[in-house]
């Protein structure tokens, strides 16, 4: 018997992309010059009524690349005055690359998505890290569309009038501690909920409609 299956599926949502939440601290402006100093990311699931929600984190702090460059101003900018610190319990490039990629496949496995696609602030700059950092740890099993992304400061531009994160979040009632800012965990938080808002916003709007029913073997 076939009986139809009405449910939300995420695969259905992007187009089979698997929606991963990224933000990165770094000492410079330049991926390929400039260390990567700290990576969050958040995977996104969604619920039985198409609600989209933050899933699984995983945050590390990363040891500078050997010859990396450190500018003093984006050291006190992201408050990470000494990068090489034990204190900060710091691992390479490779393990948290390793680490971040083997869970986003396996959550991209689970929802039956063909691809993750990177969800940020001002997108490019991250994406432009995580890549440049990819190509020096010769990772060929890079989960992310090569370059296409999910901006949340177009988005909320679009949504709220606003494109700055903070004024963002508390436009959309989200709940923001200047001080806690520049973290990459703080803020790959905040921008998980700002996305997973504008995107049930416009469904509880009407403009995602369920996806057509797909027949199921029972």
């Amino acid at each position: 018997m076939t009986e139809v299956n009405n449910t939300p599926r995420l695969k259905n949502r992007f187009r089979g992309y698997l929606p991963v939440v990224i933000d990165v601290e770094t000492a410079g402006f330049n991926a390929q010059t400039d260390a990567l100093l700290e990576i969050c990311a958040i995977t996104l699931k969604m619920d039985a009524e198409g609600q989209l929600q933050p899933a699984t984190t995983l945050h590390f702090h990363i040891e500078p690349f050997e010859g990396a460059n450190l500018e003093k101003e984006a050291l006190e900018f992201n408050g990470i005055y000494d990068p090489f610190s034990p204190l900060r319990g710091a691992v390479s490039e490779m393990e948290a690359l390793k680490e971040i990629y083997r869970q986003v496949r396996k959550e991209q496995k689970e929802a039956e998505c063909s691809r993750a696609i990177i969800v940020a602030h001002n997108a490019t700059f991250d994406h432009r890290f995580v890549m440049a950092a990819s190509e020096r740890c010769h990772l060929k099993r890079v989960p992310f569309h090569p370059f296409a992304t999910f901006d949340t400061a177009t988005l909320s531009g679009l949504a709220y009038g606003q494109t700055v994160l903070a004024k963002a979040c508390r436009t959309a009632g989200i709940p923001f501690d200047n001080k806690e800012a520049h973290s990459a965990l703080y803020d790959t938080q905040k921008t998980a909920e700002l996305f997973c808002g504008i995107v049930n916003k416009w469904q509880a709007l009407g403009g995602w409609p369920l996806p057509d029913a797909e027949p199921e073997q029972n």
